[in-house]
């Protein structure tokens, strides 16, 4: 499994980073501004599971189930 966190040290970003970490679960963080813009990403974080982007509360959703 990928999974690559979109983020930019902001709050929501460090709660996110917080769960994925409080469940074990392995993933990238990615700061590039740049890239984000290329995936069309206008709001942080984004979490990419296997190249499905999911907002904020649909990430959380997903970290709980895992």
């Amino acid at each position: 499994m990928d999974v690559v966190l979109y983020s930019t040290g902001c709050p929501k970003c460090k709660v996110l980073t917080s769960k994925l970490n409080e469940k074990g679960i392995e993933f990238t963080e990615n700061n590039s501004v740049e890239q984000m813009t290329t995936l069309g990403i206008t709001q942080v974080p984004v979490l990419s599971v296997d190249g499905q982007l999911m907002q904020f509360a649909d990430a959380v959703k997903w970290v709980n189930l895992q």
